[in-house]
């Protein structure tokens, strides 16, 4: 059958720096893939591995997300005069997990000892969908050194104490005050006195996993990811009366039979806020967050001046294949949104929000909002 010429999709080229740079006459329509760069203070430019052209943004229409230095974006618009004038910024189509292992197979994308994707697996999918009562608790902010907040996680473990999540996932910061002479000793003392609270609990000692992921005052090597586990010399009082205790990178990653859940901790939607070229008119900060760090396939899509990242481990800041699960711990309101079959949350700040957190059913692959009330 013949289509209509009037309800045919109007097709572009994509089109490198270098084809604008290259022109002397005006291009009109032209879509180009590149990289949003700061080259001359107040002046951004659009790069790619052809060159670099100046952008002139002050007609510009921008689509939904938190557009900062160092995003990959498209842009349309009409070049004259060594000048990229944009009407149409936006990002490139996010692509999805499954999208991904049709073209790649198997291929373990996520990490692990096995060389193939653990979603091959028929026997875990099995036991997957079997144990429908598996959950898995995300907290942020859990400030040991807080009497209020210790009375909070007594609450917590006596309430799951008799259903057994599968894992407790506890984001820092772990004390209130990171900074001073005592800091350390703070610490050691704030862990032991969990570790204290947790053997109180038999049953979530032996049935559960409690996993620690660093925030970015506890202690490390200053503002820069990933950060390496708490020092063994801090937990080891902790890690002594809980063996199911592990103390991890941030971010880090976590397999549940098919399931890959990505869990970094940082206030990453301030410092994109802060940092983006035009701040988005609606107030649904979050729906602009998850879909940039989708389309972008990173968890820190930011200039290394604003977040320097350690440049041979930056792949462990990588999200492509989209996983499952992407939780990133944020100091920000709590929320979770499913984009691109992948469910990005935020647990919320337990010590500061009034005790929220999230609990995760794998089995249903659905995120429950929490909250333990006074």
């Amino acid at each position: 059958m013949g289509a209509n010429p009037e309800h045919q999709t109007k097709k572009f080229q994509l089109r490198p720096v270098e084809y604008l740079l290259g022109s002397v006459a005006k291009l009109g329509e032209i879509i180009v893939l590149g990289m949003v760069t700061q080259l001359k203070p107040g002046s951004y430019y659009l790069e790619d591995p052809t060159g670099a052209v100046k952008m002139d943004l002050s007609q510009t229409n921008f689509h939904n997300g938190l557009f900062t230095e160092n995003c990959f974006v498209l842009a349309e618009g009409w070049y004259e005069d060594q000048v990229f004038h944009v009407t149409a910024f936006g990002f490139p189509p996010p692509e999805p997990a499954k999208t991904t292992r049709a073209y790649f197979g198997n291929i373990n994308f996520f990490g692990g000892p096995s060389a193939t994707c653990a979603k091959a697996s028929t026997k875990l999918r099995v036991m997957e969908r079997e144990n429908e009562d598996a959950m898995i608790v995300f907290l942020s902010d859990v400030w040991l050194d807080d009497s209020k907040v210790m009375e909070k996680l007594r609450v917590l473990f006596t309430g799951y104490s008799e259903i057994c999540p599968t894992a407790f996932v506890l984001c820092g910061n772990f004390t209130s005050s990171p900074f001073g002479s005592s800091h350390i000793k703070t610490l050691k003392e704030s862990f032991r006195g969990l570790g204290n609270l947790i053997a109180q609990f038999p049953s979530l000692v032996e049935s559960s996993r409690f996993i620690f992921v660093p925030g970015s005052q506890d202690p490390g090597p200053g503002n820069v990811l990933p950060r390496p586990a708490i020092p063994d010399c801090v937990t080891e009082e902790l890690r002594r009366k809980v063996p199911n205790a592990t103390f991890t990178t941030n971010p880090c990653r976590i397999q549940y039979c098919t399931q890959e859940i990505v869990v970094f901790r940082e206030d990453m939607v301030t410092k994109m806020c802060r940092n983006c070229v035009k701040f988005p008119t609606d107030r649904d900060i979050s729906t602009h967050f998850v879909k940039t760090l989708a389309s972008q396939g990173h968890l820190c899509p930011l200039p290394l001046h604003v977040e320097p990242v350690y440049w041979g481990h930056d792949h462990t800041l990588r999200v492509y294949p989209l996983p499952d699960v992407v939780v990133v711990a944020d100091k920000f309101d709590a929320y979770s949104n499913t984009h691109v079959d992948c469910t990005f949350a935020n647990p919320g700040s337990f010590a500061c929000n009034d005790a929220v957190f999230k609990v995760y059913y794998p089995a249903t692959r659905q995120m429950e909002d929490s909250q333990i009330r006074d």
